[in-house]
């Protein structure tokens, strides 16, 4: 297949590897991104793990808690332009969507759709309404309801990304510990919260790439895949939350910053949104 200037510039800003090699490996795998991802990986590339929603335009994201903790919702509004985003009108436009989200709490973006915006249109009417008048596209592109004992939700300056963390405990040191994770949350992009969150794809996607760089370094057949699950250990301790170094103090996992905080302290669930 062809492969145009924008896929290749889609690449570039998907992993941070230099042009001409995102070409080459998007003509190598024939257009497939994902592949030309472990094309890249595969050839000793420095990919960066932009992972979520790196095809987001400008808009706002948003993360609010009930007002006993129980209960957030993490909701995502695209528009096309920076300008737009950055208008009072337009952020109270959003705003106004989590308050629907938050007093009814659907279960999916199509549900949230669906709801009362007020006596004559539905939320979904309602965007289509706005984009009459404010001329561009809209897209409620990302809608979650996050449960637990204590919801904590973290909203980065600039409302382009925003987390929410559910802790299995209540109580305001909790809170605090929990919006210290919700940080790094945004911070560290963690992919699951623990290694059995991760999906079987990944995995063999993980341990075929470190197979491939350990024949690649000169290893021995035979040892690539025990070098490929050592690899695979030093992933899940990067990418998944519980087993991250702590940004606060590197001296401890997320985990072990949890208990000590408080006995048997653990994240339940996490949501992250990002524009970028």
């Amino acid at each position: 297949m062809a492969i145009t200037a924008s896929d290749v510039n889609k690449l570039r800003q998907q992993t941070g590897a230099g042009m001409m090699d995102c070409k080459n490996a998007l003509v190598e795998a024939d257009g497939d991104f994902e592949a030309a991802v472990d094309i890249l990986r595969k050839k000793g590339q420095k990919v960066a793990a932009k992972r979520g929603e790196n095809e987001a335009a400008e808009g706002l994201v948003f993360a609010q808690t009930s007002a006993d903790s129980k209960v957030g919702v993490l909701l995502t509004l695209n528009c096309e332009t920076d300008f737009v985003a950055k208008n009072d009108t337009y952020r109270n436009f959003v705003q106004s969507l989590v308050d629907i989200a938050m007093s009814n709490l659907p279960a999916t973006s199509e549900e949230l759709k669906g709801l009362k915006y007020d006596d004559k249109l539905t939320v979904e009417e309602k965007i289509t309404e706005q984009v009459g008048v404010i001329g561009e596209k809209l897209d409620l592109s990302g809608y979650a309801v996050v449960k637990g004992d204590t919801v904590v939700a973290y909203n980065h300056p600039g409302n382009q990304l925003a987390t929410l963390v559910a802790l299995n405990k209540g109580g305001e040191t909790v809170a605090e510990a929990g919006r210290q994770v919700a940080m790094q949350v945004a911070a560290m992009n963690p992919i699951a919260l623990d290694k059995d969150g991760v999906d079987a794809r990944t995995i063999e996607r993980e341990i075929e790439v470190g197979k491939e760089l350990a024949i690649q370094e000169g290893k021995p057949a035979e040892m690539a895949d025990k070098i490929a699950q050592g690899r695979l250990s030093k992933f899940f301790k990067e990418n998944t939350l519980l087993s991250q170094e702590f940004i606060r103090d590197n001296k401890l996992t997320v985990e072990q910053f949890l208990d000590s905080t408080e006995n048997g302290l653990t994240v339940t669930e996490f949501k992250r949104f990002s524009l970028s």
